[in-house]
């Protein structure tokens, strides 16, 4: 088997595939434009469980690198926190999962809210690097302006056909 590349052999070749949440059932409150919706973790991890892994063809959900659990929203405060676990230690995708988390939620959330995306803790080997590229600004918006990584970063954000 291999990569997403083309090349490379896949890093883990048989992953576990989880079963998918339902759908979350939409409120008449939440449907009534009057009332203030704000936004929960169950919001948040609906938003990012269909993101596609880069060298599977299965969603983060489904392969349990996004779970609601290690999600955490403070709307009064306008902070999300999402942690993500990858498949394995050493999985060489972890920093472009993270992105592609960060870019959806960028993209669908007001811009009031403060973002903070990283690996749970203790299931990744470079776990402390990974985390500090994606919480560094800078270095997130100088990956985004990389036309291949962008391109990368949108595979996984669109919709399988």
């Amino acid at each position: 088997m291999v990569g997403a590349g083309g090349g490379a052999p896949l890093e883990n070749a048989n992953p576990l595939v989880y079963r998918r949440s339902g759908e979350r059932p939409v409120t008449a409150r939440e449907e009534d434009d009057e009332v203030a919706d704000t936004i929960d973790d169950r919001e948040i991890f609906d938003l990012i469980r269909s993101i596609n892994d880069p060298e599977h063809p299965l969603t983060l959900e489904e392969l349990n690198v996004v779970e609601q659990v290690r999600v955490k929203v403070n709307d009064a405060e306008s902070t999300v926190a999402v942690e993500f676990t990858p498949t394995i230690p050493h999985c060489s995708m972890a920093t472009l999962i993270g992105l592609s988390i960060k870019v959806k939620l960028i993209r669908s959330l007001p811009e009031r809210f403060k973002l903070d995306v990283h690996i749970t803790p203790g299931t990744h080997a470079s776990e402390h690097a990974v985390n500090k590229q994606l919480a560094d600004k800078e270095r997130v918006a100088a990956a985004l302006e990389n036309s291949h990584l962008l391109e990368v970063v949108n595979q996984c954000l669109s919709a399988r056909s």
